[in-house]
């Protein structure tokens, strides 16, 4: 099949397994065993009729008895086996306990279970160009036993690889921080940089019968090269947000001040001593160090 003038990939699909119950299978061969045991037996001192057909019935019970007991395998809880003839795939027994299958049918058991990966630290640039290091935590696990079996090389590198791979596209995709807060970054959106990174790892791990159950960074830092620089720049970034903060809260009780000593007529102030109000008002509470009021005792001017 071709599509847009590019080979199609012929993805497996896993199907359920014609295998018997192990149980069964055993009683049969305690059945045989039986058999096998009392013709022997009674051979022993028998006459010539008897010694024949009693000697092909112990041989023919040995023979299905070791066939039977070929077929035996045993399947873990959150494991299953995938069956096939002579390399072609006859589908995945999933139930757990004893099992039994024609002993020419091979077997190959695959986990199931939850996977926990936490990746290697990686450098990336994010949207502004600035190199990061990212690692991130992936619960992962088989859902299609075929296509992690057949479709990929090695399921298990194959997720190591793509997990790199998602967390650069997603790296790329943010800035690491934005003090205005307006933008999505990787910092300060951990549950959105988290539901995209499982997003993309479901869409790259589905060829290989894999999803993802949850994922999240577990490392974020800039690379060291900047770390400096860039803690430098959020220190000034953070000194500008709250000077911003103390100017604007300065303005509001500087103009309360004014309103009310205007509303209860406290005083009146022209122009000249409402600046020179303003500025002192500004300098105290704007000011870093405690300040030195002075005591006018003369008159008002």
């Amino acid at each position: 099949m071709v599509e847009n003038g590019t080979p199609a990939l012929n993805r497996s699909r896993e199907t359920r397994a014609a295998t018997q119950s192990g149980y069964l299978m055993l009683l049969i061969w305690l059945v045989l065993l039986g058999i096998a045991l009392w013709a022997g037996i009674s051979n022993v001192g028998g006459d010539g009729i008897d010694w024949n057909w009693k000697w092909a019935l112990v041989i023919a019970s040995a023979v299905a008895g070791t066939i039977i007991l070929c077929g035996f395998y045993l399947i873990n809880p959150n494991e299953a086996a995938a069956i096939q003839l002579f390399g072609a795939y006859k589908g995945t027994d999933r139930e757990t306990g004893l099992r039994w299958i024609l002993p020419w049918l091979s077997r190959k058991k695959i986990a199931v279970r939850a996977n926990n990966v936490i990746s290697d630290k990686i450098k990336v640039n994010d949207l502004r160009g600035n190199p990061v290091e990212m690692a991130a935590q992936v619960v992962w696990r088989v859902t299609d036993t075929a296509q992690a079996l057949f479709d990929v090389d090695d399921y298990k590198e194959f997720v190591m690889a793509q997990i790199e791979a998602a967390v650069r596209a997603i790296g790329s995709r943010y800035p690491y921080d934005d003090i205005e807060h307006q933008e999505i970054t990787l910092r300060g959106n951990h549950d959105e940089v988290g539901v995209e990174l499982r997003k993309a790892l479901i869409e790259r791990l589905e060829v290989a019968g894999i999803t993802v159950d949850e994922c999240g960074l577990t490392h974020l830092a800039y690379a060291q090269e900047i770390a400096g620089a860039m803690l430098r720049r959020q220190q000034a970034e953070a000194v500008i947000a709250a000077r911003k903060k103390l100017v604007e809260g300065a303005v509001t009780m500087v103009e309360m001040a004014l309103t009310q000593l205007s509303e209860k007529n406290v005083v009146e102030l022209d122009d000249e001593r409402k600046a020179a109000m303003v500025s002192n008002l500004m300098v105290v509470l704007c000011g870093e160090r405690d300040t030195q009021p002075v005591v006018n005792a003369g008159s008002l001017y």
